[in-house]
């Protein structure tokens, strides 16, 4: 088990100061007036963990000991495992598949860094607020009826599709486009006036309390009306959710682990200052519609629960007292405390205790757990 130091990032919709689960993990001294967003544990250039005794660069670490991953593994970390404490909505975003990402990467390497997909899953770890996926077409119909601003941006008769069987996609796909392509200044109206009437309702749903929360945080924004288009839920501790590519989100507020592919590529299209690619997203989305996507975890002993998504790069495992035992797995691994305490292989681990964990361990004893101890690894599994 060798100790990592990892990357903490400021992004301005993180938690600010100490009440960030972030600030608290990356164990540095925390700055009160300043956000703290994701930590970042991987090899991805953009935030690379080092060996804490040495400084050495974890990939350097990797590049010399090839033995320390899978034969599987290819060289390299596959995976990227982030901490994130959200204060202020992320971007209305999605992330493209391997051959999009190739061909993004081609034609605009700086908004497109990586020439690989980010397929990507989070774990709540407090009550975690997201949009995900699109909603039913009939919940998406009554939600632009009930909203007269909205209306005013789309036909009736596209508006219409909705509810005619068979051309409820097609008719989903011209109506988000319309919206997101509709003139900046038109849509900026449209988002105050309708901030402006819901302020003045005494009863508003909790829906219509984040459509005013947006448009506080993202004035003018047309990301303000994803909320219409997009499943509004709440992740409990534990819970979790995948997105695949071309699914559309956007994480609101709360702390999670995060899980993905080593990629630091995002198609972004609202909520956001920085830059915006309407065409790409709106192209590439599925437009798959249902309920709010949770994924389902799995038992696989006292204390070891295995969230294990349809990809090749990443599994999660969360380790909680009464485990006796880390499992082998056959991959190079990263383990971050967030709670409690324990000894691992009779090292010490507490919060903000991340260690990098070769592939040629045998199962590393768990003891001298406390009752609330909770750590999380991630890993390539084998084939």
């Amino acid at each position: 088990m060798l100790r990592l130091s990892c990357c903490s990032q400021n992004y301005p919709w993180g938690k600010i100061g100490a009440s960030s689960e972030v600030a608290k993990l990356a164990l540095e001294p925390i700055d009160g007036s300043k956000p703290y967003a994701e930590l970042w544990m991987g090899v991805h250039p953009n935030g690379p963990s080092k060996i804490r005794e040495s400084g050495e660069p974890l990939q350097g670490f990797l590049q010399k000991n090839p033995e320390a991953l899978g034969t599987h593994e290819e060289g390299t970390l596959q995976f990227l495992f982030k901490v994130l404490s959200v204060n202020k909505a992320l971007s209305v975003q999605s992330h493209p598949t391997k051959d999009q990402a190739k061909g993004l990467h081609a034609k605009d390497l700086k908004n497109y860094p990586d020439p690989n997909h980010k397929p990507e899953m989070a774990i709540a770890l407090t009550d975690f607020q997201l949009l995900c996926g699109f909603r039913e077409p009939a919940e998406i119909h009554a939600n632009i009826s009930g909203c007269p601003e909205l209306q005013g941006l789309l036909k009736p008769e596209d508006v219409a599709q909705l509810k005619v069987a068979g051309s409820e996609k097609a008719g989903l796909q011209v109506l988000f486009r319309t919206m997101m392509t509709s003139p900046v200044d038109t849509v900026a109206s449209a988002v105050a006036q309708m901030a402006e009437r819901l302020k003045q309702k005494s009863d508003r749903t909790a829906l219509e309390d984040l459509l005013v929360r947006l448009s506080e945080e993202y004035p003018g924004d047309v990301g303000v009306f994803a909320p219409l288009w997009l499943n509004y839920f709440t992740l409990k501790s534990g819970e979790s959710t995948f997105l695949g590519p071309n699914e559309p989100h956007a994480y609101l507020l709360g702390d999670c682990i995060e899980c993905m592919a080593c990629s630091d590529n995002t198609i972004r299209a609202g909520l956001t200052p920085k830059y915006k690619d309407v065409e790409t997203l709106c192209t590439n989305l599925t437009y798959r519609t249902g309920g709010p996507p949770r994924f389902q975890s799995k038992q696989l002993a006292e204390g070891i629960v295995e969230y294990a998504p349809p990809v090749p790069e990443f599994t999660v495992h969360e380790i909680t007292a009464p485990a006796k035992r880390v499992p082998v797995v056959g991959a190079g691994s990263i383990l971050i405390v967030v709670a409690g305490s324990a000894k691992i292989d009779g090292e010490e681990a507490k919060p903000g205790f991340i260690f990098f964990l070769r592939a040629d361990l045998n199962d590393l004893k768990v003891a001298e757990v406390s009752a609330d101890f909770k750590a999380f690894r991630a890993f390539t599994p084998r084939p």
